[in-house]
């Protein structure tokens, strides 16, 4: 069950899912993203010794030796975007008593890369996967990533299995973590489950996954857990002009969704903290002068907001289609600023807390898109089993945050540079044009210069002259549409 990398108005998606096809790819004509790949000198090709590693690794898997408990008789399944072949995850979801089970296999990427050699050093490199519309850079070849490592239907594979128990209100009761040889059933897409959920009719093995995801939904709420629920910019192929840009709404089944992943790095993270050994994702906790730029946005915007509420609450409780809603969201970024990664090898750190979730929280579930991954699952791994944790973990823990902020900050620069390109390229020809817009920043001043959404084609862009409040809609024209550039502006008609 995927985790995309999902971006809001502002940021966006550029691409069709996370599972887009590897390497540069042309579809139709007009707009190029090779330009953008040149720019941030995006790799090609993997180094020769890379390769030849992982081709032995698939020919000769020796690091899959060791003990593996076959729970190849598990109807596990995998639910992505349609197309995807870098498949990390596989869920099961079932009655406990009175509570639930959820099994969660993970792609066991370690036994296929062996720590120190060619193959590693790239992808260390590498950081993460990343996806622009004309196809993804991966973080390893794709004979591993869409190939032996992932974990497509009908195909054994080696993976890193949680075993999670939830009590009848959906907390967690007790966790469990080992090596495994798993077989997926059936590999789902977002489209095709959304429909059958809604027609009662979901695969067997995700039938819970609603009740489950609700339960997940409401322990967040009471976690206070800060969620930017605004639709999000997508750049999708499009056969009649090669590609189109449209606003996509986050689905219940992707939320339900991100809620099983969390709830696994929740249980990783707390194995660390309890082991004083790994890394975790953290965001600091908002402080008094945004949550008090933010109630002061939602006065002006109109939006209720009691003493008593905190802001998640507020946040949570909004229609994110409305445009007070988008503006509020836009506004509420500040609350999560400062994300990273901490790392320690010697007792609980002083950072330890995501202010997004509510809680402690470690990637653990996306180790063929993202490097993080392999090594806190190699971590949980051997607390669990009672085991040293490796010397090569304990060696790269010190490196991981600075390589996963590297990377993360290439991934937003690439992300919006084509988002950039796209929303110019949506706009050439059309300047002059009067659209209706939204207010998501107001400017100050004489000449106020602020930010505004245009809802078709979607696209955020300054706007001189925007003295109105925020979330306000009014009429703008287009000045600038520049795609060499990649930029747009508008000015209040």
């Amino acid at each position: 069950m995927a985790t995309a990398r999902t971006t809001s108005v502002g940021s966006g998606v550029v691409a069709a899912g996370h599972g887009g096809p590897s390497g540069p790819r042309r579809v139709g004509v007009g707009l190029d993203f090779s330009a953008v790949r040149a720019e941030f000198g995006l790799p090609q090709d993997f180094p020769a010794a890379a390769l030849t590693e992982a081709e032995r690794a698939v020919a000769e898997p020796t690091l899959m030796t060791g003990l593996r408990v076959d729970h190849t008789a598990l109807p596990l399944v995998t639910v992505d975007p349609l197309g995807s072949k870098d498949l990390d995850q596989a869920v099961l979801v079932q009655c406990r008593g009175g509570g639930f089970r959820v099994w969660y296999a993970i792609a066991d990427v370690a036994a296929f890369v062996r720590p120190g050699g060619p193959l590693d050093q790239e992808v260390r490199r590498r950081g993460q996967t990343l996806y622009l519309p004309d196809g993804a850079v991966p973080l390893h070849p794709t004979l591993l990533s869409e190939g032996a490592a992932s974990l497509l239907p009908d195909q054994v594979r080696p993976a890193v299995l949680w075993t999670i128990d939830l009590d009848r209100e959906g907390a967690i009761a007790s966790w469990d973590v080992h090596r495994s040889w798993v077989r997926s059933v059936a590999q789902l897409d977002y489209e095709t489950v959304q429909r059958d959920m809604e027609t009662d009719a979901a695969h067997p093995s995700i039938a819970l996954l609603p009740e489950v995801g609700r339960l997940r939904r409401a322990q967040a709420a009471g976690r206070g857990a800060i969620e930017l629920g605004v639709p999000e910019q997508q750049i999708v192929a499009d056969d009649a002009r090669g590609w189109r840009l449209l606003l996509r709404p986050r689905t219940l089944l992707e939320e339900w969704n991100a809620e099983i992943s969390l709830l696994t790095g929740m249980c990783a993270a707390e194995m660390m903290l309890e082991s004083g050994v790994g890394v975790l994702r953290t965001v600091p906790g908002p402080d008094d002068e945004s949550v008090a730029a933010l109630r002061a946005s939602a006065a002006e915007l109109g939006v209720e907001w009691s003493e008593d509420d905190q802001a998640a609450e507020v946040l949570a409780a909004l229609d994110p289609t409305r445009p007070e809603a988008m503006a509020l969201h836009v506004s509420a970024t500040r609350l999560l600023r400062g994300a990273g990664y901490t790392a320690f090898d010697d007792g609980a750190p002083d950072r330890a807390h995501h202010a997004g979730i509510g809680a402690a929280y470690a990637h653990v579930t996306a180790p063929l898109r993202r490097l993080v991954d392999r090594y806190g699952t190699k971590v949980c791994l051997a607390v669990c089993s009672g085991r040293d944790i490796p010397e090569w973990v304990h060696e790269a823990l010190p490196q991981l945050p600075s390589a996963m902020g590297v990377s993360d900050r290439t991934a937003a620069q690439v992300d919006r540079a084509c988002l950039q390109l796209a929303e110019a390229w949506a706009l050439a020809g059309r300047v002059g044009e009067v659209f209706e817009a939204t207010v998501l920043r107001a400017g100050t001043g004489d000449e106020p210069v602020g930010e505004v959404f245009v809802a078709d084609p979607p696209v955020l862009a300054r706007c001189t002259g925007v003295g109105a409040s925020q979330g306000r809609r009014l009429s703008v024209r287009l000045v600038e549409a520049d795609v060499a550039r990649r930029t747009v502006s508008f000015q209040a008609a």
